[in-house]
C-alpha cells in the first residue's frame, strides 16, 4: 500500500549503509499521472498509432483542463500506451487510450481500461462512456470483453480518407444499475 501522498506502487522497508529507507518498488509496467514532459513520447506512440492521430496541442489542452490522464510505462521499454478520459455528471467519458502498435496483444489495453473504470468507480461515476470507429472490430472486440455494450451510432464522427467514418458509442456500467441505467 502507497503511504498517502506518495505515487500508487508497492512499498518495501530497506536498508542502504545501515539507514532504514522506504523504497517505491515499479511493478513492470506501471502507470502514473501523465505531464507536459511525457508529450513528445505519447505524440510519437500516438502518431505510430492513427492515421488521424491527436496533436500535441490536444493532449496540452486535456492536462490543462485537469481530465484524468496516465502513462503506462516500463523502466525498459519506456512508453507503452496511455489514456485521457474526462468526468460529467454521473459518467466518465473516455477520448483516447492507446498502446503503443509494438506492444499490441499483450494486456496493456486491457489494463488501461480497467484503470480508467477505477477512476470512475474512485469517483462514484455511474457509467464509462467511448466512442469506437466502425471499423475497429479489434478495438471493439477488446471492449467487448471488459464489459462495453454497443448502444449507439455517430454518424460521420471520424475523419476518413474517402468521407467521414461512423463511431460506434459503447458503455460501460461501473455502479448498480439503479438510478445509473439511464442511457
Amino acid at each position: 500500500m502507497s503511504p498517502p501522498g506518495r505515487p500508487k506502487g508497492e512499498y518495501r522497508s530497506a536498508q542502504h549503509e545501515g539507514t532504514p529507507v522506504n523504497a517505491l518498488l515499479h511493478p513492470h509496467p506501471w502507470r502514473r499521472a501523465m505531464t507536459v514532459r511525457d508529450l513528445d513520447a505519447v505524440a510519437a506512440v500516438e502518431a505510430r498509432a492513427y492515421s488521424w492521430p491527436w496533436s500535441r496541442g490536444n493532449f496540452i489542452d486535456t492536462l490543462t483542463a485537469g481530465h484524468i490522464a496516465e502513462v503506462l510505462e516500463d523502466r525498459d521499454a519506456g512508453l507503452l500506451g496511455y489514456f485521457v478520459a474526462m468526468t460529467g455528471v454521473d459518467e466518465l467519458h473516455l477520448l483516447n487510450v492507446t498502446v503503443a502498435p509494438e506492444w499490441q496483444g499483450r494486456g496493456h489495453g486491457s489494463a488501461l481500461l480497467d484503470a480508467v473504470a477505477e477512476h470512475g468507480r474512485e469517483l462514484g461515476l455511474g457509467a464509462l462512456w467511448l466512442e469506437v470507429r466502425q471499423s475497429n472490430h479489434r478495438a471493439r472486440a477488446l471492449y467487448a470483453r471488459r464489459g462495453f455494450a454497443e448502444v449507439g451510432l455517430r454518424r460521420g464522427y471520424y475523419p476518413a480518407a474517402s468521407r467521414r467514418e461512423d463511431a460506434v458509442v459503447m458503455r460501460l456500467a461501473l455502479a448498480g444499475e439503479g438510478l445509473h441505467a439511464v442511457v
